[in-house]
């Protein structure tokens, strides 16, 4: 583990006897009157570092994609302040992450998160507050509790999309800022500041680490993994203050003390707010079962893990709520500092517990009481090289432990749910439940979480070698289990070859190296059906290289080609003729050029933020290709002809509806355009004359037995949430039967698996290729409605219709959900760079 690095600031000294100043003194206005921009909370954090050096330190992790610096600040008592890193390891050894003696009179760790959401504003201003009250001398109270305690807080974990809520603000209130909720001030403009820069919500990352600030802020977490830690939010500008316990359903990992503490310190908030008359509630809306939140993701870690939830999204300064109250951004801030002193101040009076608590968390972990399943095991298949990779390095991110094995079993096979008989090879990548981060491990790799309750949050199926795509199987037998990084180290390619050059097509590290040559106007081609040469099988998608059409190249083009893949880690086969032993020859009508594609996609109003963001990064950041980005409002303004293909993220499409605009894109269609249409999108084009996606109705013809009952529509009001559920489905896993000749779903097997976020299904097509679809009993894991089970079922997921000389990907499903949905990445490469080809 790496020695942490503190700020050592070079300014003036400071007097151990000057009075620190308050963030009121220190900005020149009191806290809440009017925002505070992220450089000025930074500078205050600076300020006090400096002035209390022998209390708080400062230490930079990371850097956001606007060049924000990223903050944690450690606030002790003198003594422990000198010996952090001895009590960071100590801490550690509690954990069972090291070995070290532990000393069992170490200081409890309470760690404060403020403003993952950019636009829910107050706890940034809190954490100021905070801040000062624990470093200040004179606040005897704070002193007392830092005898033993030590406190993170991380004043701002998204610190781009508070900026960008904070300056729109500024830009639209008035000399006097204004309560009415009409007023312009309280209706942000798109896409908000609830998200990083990326349009990503950061409070779903905390796991998949796809974003720059998740990597820095996880990574630091996980070298000190503290007893407690809270997530501070906003809700609506109605809701009273939300505070633990959480609401079920519980993840049943998360433990009985784990959830009696949650109660204890839920009493200990209530005690304060109670004494200021301040409505509140617990035990509703926010469960614990989803991993990647700011609450799971430590609970899974040995942690108290808590959500904050203040009424305040939109409210800005100050606006009415229903009841004609006035809500300020005072009070707001008011609100989250009294609850985080609070939970400092149980968390120091139970510290002895705590630290018990925590060491036998992790004793139960490494002595194999966490979970059904002992071992899980990865086949690793050369053909999915690529994506174990990619699943390693999110075990490297969360500290878990894999490696090599041997010997024979029997599991659950993910792929059949069946109970199968299965050997270990000394290549494949096995992790075994019987260490540190057993819960975590269990919470990610088991085929099927229970839930307890449907009535939950976000998504409710999530499994690694579903997701990754990736044969595995979950055995109750442990392994011994020997630390290994399991893939052989890649093998440089030398770049020399007589004739061509061969590429599998095997996931992102093959479309990030056709994609980086395509730039550099190498010309590739690919292969439609499988072939093989040099004693070598190829599947369908091959992307083969040769002299022809790239002469201007020279004697340099097997130099580019093998650098290219070098850095990328892709494999290059030599190949050393155009004559096939198997399959088409290189000069077949099976083998076609791979256009260039100008690829743009549509943004701005009416697109779901979100799902723009999820596609801007897939380009920018996991297959580093180009991509313009065009507010849908402007299409009907744009020179549609410039651009090859254009993804359509999920959203309501204004043009659609609009006769000039919607008759412009399907005229650019049949000159040859391609559309991509993810998710909601597709149902919005299945609308247009030319489609031939057609939504499957669930009001087909009944037989007069099969008739509902008259009373089925007499519910119970108390039951609403509960009906509602039952026609949902909420994020749940499904096997899809698919075309693997079609390229839409070249270098998969005859199987996806796709998680499933809404109950459409289409008809089958007559008129286009029916490349993914669902049959009957296809449902893996996770909760879906009772009333929506039986529809869930024969009806197609992912099509392609040819219109005029170009065509249309339809896929139903967001195959890139969050990106951490591995296995679709590699599809929406496919209808980017081979369909329509």
């Amino acid at each position: 583990m790496k020695k942490l690095l503190f700020l050592v600031f070079s300014a003036f000294a400071f007097s151990s006897q000057a009075q620190l100043k308050s963030p009121d003194e220190f900005l020149g206005y009191q806290l809440g009157t009017r925002y505070t921009q992220h450089y000025r909370i930074v500078q205050y954090f600076e300020y006090v570092a400096q002035a209390r050096p022998q209390n708080v330190k400062l230490q930079q992790y990371g850097e956001t994609n606007e060049h924000r610096p990223l903050y944690v600040a450690f606030i002790a008592s003198q003594e422990n302040s000198a010996n952090l890193e001895n009590i960071r390891k100590n801490n550690l050894a509690m954990a069972r992450i090291t070995d070290q003696q532990v000393k069992t009179d170490a200081p409890v760790i309470v760690w404060l998160s403020y403003n993952v959401h950019g636009n829910e504003t107050s706890s940034s201003e809190a954490a100021m507050k905070t801040l000062f009250t624990l470093a200040d001398p004179s606040n005897t109270q704070s002193v007392e509790w830092l005898k033993n305690t030590v406190v993170v807080i991380d004043p701002c974990l998204n610190p781009d999309g508070r900026d960008r809520y904070v300056n729109w603000y500024n830009t639209v209130i008035g000399k006097q800022w204004n309560p009415e909720l009409a007023a312009r001030e309280h209706r942000e403009e798109w896409p908000g500041g609830r998200s990083n820069h990326y349009n990503y919500d950061l409070n779903r990352d905390w796991v998949w680490q796809t974003q720059v600030e998740s990597r820095g802020r996880v990574a630091i977490y996980n070298q000190w993994l503290p007893q407690v830690h809270v997530d501070f939010h906003e809700q609506s500008i109605n809701a009273p203050y939300y505070f633990a316990p959480a609401a079920e359903p519980y993840h049943e990992v998360i433990t009985q003390w784990q959830r009696d503490f949650q109660k204890i310190i839920g009493k200990n908030n209530a005690k304060y707010f109670d004494k200021n008359g301040w409505l509140y509630f617990t035990a509703q809306r926010f469960d614990l079962f989803y991993p990647s939140y700011g609450d799971t993701y430590p609970l899974y870690n040995g942690s108290i893990g808590m959500t904050y939830e203040q009424g305040g999204i939109s409210a800005g300064l100050g606006v009415y709520t229903n009841e004609k109250d006035t809500l300020t951004l005072v009070d707001r801030l008011q609100h989250h500092y009294t609850s985080g002193l609070s939970t400092v101040e149980i968390s120091s009076q139970n510290a002895a517990d705590l630290l018990k608590n925590f060491r036998q968390y992790f004793d139960d972990a490494v002595n194999g009481k966490v979970g059904e399943y002992k071992t899980y095991v990865i086949k690793n298949k050369p053909e999915d090289r690529q994506r174990i990779k990619a699943l390693m390095k999110l075990m490297d991110q969360n500290g878990i432990s894999y490696g090599t094995s041997s010997g024979a079993g029997k599991g659950l096979n993910y792929a059949s749910r069946n109970e199968e008989s299965f050997t270990i090879a000394s290549t494949d990548l096995v992790i075994s439940s019987v260490q540190p981060k057993s819960v975590l491990v269990k919470a990610l790799f088991e085929p099927q979480s229970k839930l307890v309750d449907s009535v939950t949050y976000d998504i409710t199926a999530w499994a690694l070698p579903y997701a990754y795509g990736l044969t595995a199987y979950a055995s109750k037998q442990p392994f011994k289990v020997t630390p290994s990084k399991v893939l052989e180290p890649f093998s440089l390619n030398a770049g020399n070859t007589s004739y061509g050059y061969a590429i599998k097509w095997e996931g992102l590290s093959s479309v990030k190296a056709v994609g980086e040559l395509l730039q550099k106007g190498v010309r590739l081609r690919y292969s439609e059906v499988p072939l093989e040469t040099g004693g070598e099988k190829f599947g369908r998608g091959t992307v083969l290289i040769n002299k022809t059409g790239n002469k201007k190249f020279g004697d340099n083009l097997w130099k580019i080609v093998a650098e290219v893949c070098n850095r990328h880690e892709v494999k290059i086969y030599p190949v050393h003729s155009g004559m096939s032993d198997a399959g088409p020859d290189f000069g077949s009508d099976e083998i076609h050029v791979i256009k260039t594609p100008k690829v743009a996609m549509l943004t701005g109003e009416g697109v779901f933020s979100n799902a723009a963001g999820e596609v801007w990064d897939y380009f920018e950041n996991q297959i580093d290709y180009p991509v313009t980005l065009i507010n849908a409002k402007d299409l009907g303004r744009v020179q549609l002809s410039d651009w090859d293909v254009i993804v359509m993220p999920q959203g309501m499409y204004r043009f659609l509806n609009e006769k000039d605009a919607a008759a412009a894109f399907t005229d650019w269609i049949r000159k040859g355009g391609r559309v991509i249409a993810i998710g909601n999108a597709a149902s919005q084009l299945s609308r247009q004359d030319w489609s031939s996606l057609k939504v499957k109705s669930s009001d087909d013809k009944k037989s007069d037995s099969d008739k509902s009952d008259p009373y089925d529509a007499l519910k119970i009001y108390s039951e609403r949430e509960r009906d509602y559920v039952s026609s949902a489905i909420p994020g749940a896993i499904y096997k899809v039967d698919i075309d693997n000749t079609h390229p839409l779903m070249f270098g998969y097997p005859d199987y996806y698996y796709t998680l499933k976020l809404d109950p459409t299904v289409f008809e089958f097509t007559k008129d286009g290729w029916n490349t993914g679809y669902l049959k009957k009993d296809n449902h893996v894991a996770g909760y879906v409605g009772s009333k929506l089970a039986d529809k869930l079922q024969d009806g197609l997921l992912f099509g392609v219709q040819d219109v005029g000389r170009g065509s249309v990907v339809y896929l139903t499903d967001n195959i890139i959900f969050r990106n951490f949905w591995e296995t679709g990445k590699l599809m929406l490469a496919n209808a980017v760079f081979l369909v329509g080809q």
